[in-house]
């Protein structure tokens, strides 16, 4: 299986030469506030969607952008590659393959994420206001064999509904930018969708609050926390999950983010918490 090292030197480099020609062509958004990718393909951190629009384009333009994820754990691994598209800073479309494999017992389960976003109002950057936005993540579980063992209602597909807000306050800290987001999530999905959606005693979609805060501590380096509720329909003492990330966004066409992930319980098995690594690039 190919490992984070390998995707790293695969993609970085030629994708950091492709920035270094082009860095600054595109006079759209400030450097660093479009977010990351989160690991369901939405622009925002790496487990949050923000309100934000993928991509640096402005109200004129069209932006696109690809991304792999991978997270390891003592127990599991989760691959992620993602593209998302950016409509004249208004709508965003996107689409996720994950994998998920289980390193301790053999086997992988894999899911499809389709992802839409719409802004509703303001500017996350120059408005009075946050920026405001709704969204959906349409998720296809590709292999429903665990999904059905363990309980689940729905072993095929589901929808999660999210609204988010972003605000970032330009010199708020000592003249640093700070950024927060506050996303609310309705959903069925156990462990995000692998272990399937709901459960026989509860079919019905939860409000889980998710969040994200960061600083700017140059144009090119942000750190920050995340916060993401999850439900525990099944009863297997599913946790939240936090992680504290360094994102580093030389020009507007690459970012790599570095966390260190804390997911807790994951199907029984405790502890589960290790290396989040996330590169993101710009296609135009």
């Amino acid at each position: 299986m190919t490992s984070w090292k390998t995707i790293l030197s695969a993609i970085l480099l030629p994708t950091l030469f492709v920035g270094s020609l082009y860095a600054g062509t595109n006079d759209g958004k400030l450097l660093a506030t479009a977010g990351v990718t989160q690991i369901e393909g939405s622009a925002g951190g790496g487990l949050v969607p923000w309100a934000v629009i993928s991509g640096y384009g402005s109200r004129d333009e069209v932006a696109a952008t690809v991304s792999t994820t991978q997270v390891s754990t003592t127990d599991y691994r989760l691959d992620v590659t993602s593209a998302a598209i950016g409509l004249y800073d208004k709508v965003e479309l996107s689409y996720a393959k994950q994998r998920f494999t289980l390193s301790s017992l053999g086997g992988d389960i894999q899911q499809e994420v389709f992802g839409a976003k719409v802004k509703l109002y303001g500017d996350a950057v120059y408005g009075v206001w946050p920026q405001v936005s709704a969204g959906l993540h349409h998720k296809r579980l590709k292999d429903n064999v665990i999904a059905d063992a363990v309980g689940a209602k729905e072993s095929s597909s589901n929808t999660d509904y999210y609204l988010a807000a972003t605000k970032v306050h330009l010199g708020l800290a000592a003249g640093f930018n700070v950024v927060w987001n506050v996303t609310g999530r309705l959903t069925k999905a156990n462990q995000t969708g692998f272990l399937g959606y709901g459960s026989a005693s509860d079919t019905s979609h939860k409000l889980m609050m998710e969040g994200s805060a960061g600083i700017l501590l140059s144009r090119n380096l942000v750190i920050g926390v995340e916060y993401r509720q999850k439900p525990d329909n099944l009863g297997l003492g599913e946790d939240d999950w936090y992680d504290i990330f360094v994102a580093y966004v030389p020009n507007k066409n690459v970012s790599l983010t570095l966390a260190w992930a804390k997911l807790g319980s994951i199907a029984g098995a405790t502890g589960q918490e290790g290396l989040f690594l996330n590169l993101t690039g710009k296609l135009w």
